[in-house]
This record gives C-alpha cells, structure tokens and sequence, in this order.
C-alpha cells in the first residue's frame, strides 16, 4: 500500500498558473483573429456580389445580342435561386441582382451595406459596397 503512495507523489502535472498563461495566450490570438475573420468574410462577400452582378451583366448583354432592337426586361433574382428570362444567372447565397428595365444591373448583399451597379450600355461601374 505505501508502494502506491509513493508511485503517485513522483508523478508530474500542470500547475494552475501554467494553465492560465495557456487560457490567456489563446485569449489574445482569439482576440487578433476574430476582427481579422470578419474582413476576410466580409471581402468574400464583396466578390460573391461583383461576380454575380458581372455575369448578369453577361447575360443581359447576351439577351440583346440574341434579340436585336429589343429591350432587356426586368427581372429580381433573389439569393441562391435562378433567373427564368435570364437563365444562366445564378446568384450566391446571399446576393440580390436586380436587372432593370433597358439592362442596368444592381447586386446587393444582405450582409454588406450599399450596392454594386453596372450601367446598362456602358457597363460603367459604380460600387458602393462595404461591410
């Protein structure tokens, strides 16, 4: 029996200050990470949205190449679905594309505020995106 004693006296362990620096070294890199996450996501969301704007820009421009003399019709593709006039449009999880009448494209995030629009003839940029 003082065998058994003596075996677990030698043992080796944490102290608890060794466990609090550990906790508080894991606390400042979640600190450091965290905000850095959000921009990165938020970046992510950024192109999701220009990408999809750009190739319902491509398809617009499609439609009219196909149906000279007539004009683009309207049509919302909302997030994650895809558009019935314009059928090769499909949009990200989260992205709305507006296609206005005469072929104006307008995307938006639901996580971003401000939008993302290109003009209709000219394909002119105007981007007022941000998280």
């Amino acid at each position: 029996m003082l065998m058994k004693l003596n075996a677990k006296r030698g043992q080796k362990g944490f102290t608890l200050i060794e466990l609090m620096i550990v906790i508080a070294i894991i606390g400042i890199l979640a600190a450091i990470a965290i905000p850095q996450f959000s921009a990165y996501r938020a970046r992510g969301y950024m192109a999701a949205t220009r990408s999809d704007a750009k190739n319902a820009f491509t398809a617009v421009q499609a439609y009219l190449a196909d149906n000279p003399g007539a004009t683009a019709p309207a049509e919302t593709i909302g997030p994650a679905t895809q558009g019935t006039t314009y059928t090769a449009v499909m949009t990200s999880a989260g992205v709305t594309v507006t296609i206005a009448a005469g072929g104006q494209v307008t995307a938006t995030h639901a996580q971003l505020t401000g939008s993302y629009i290109l003009a209709a003839n000219t394909g002119a940029v105007t981007d007022t995106l941000a998280p």
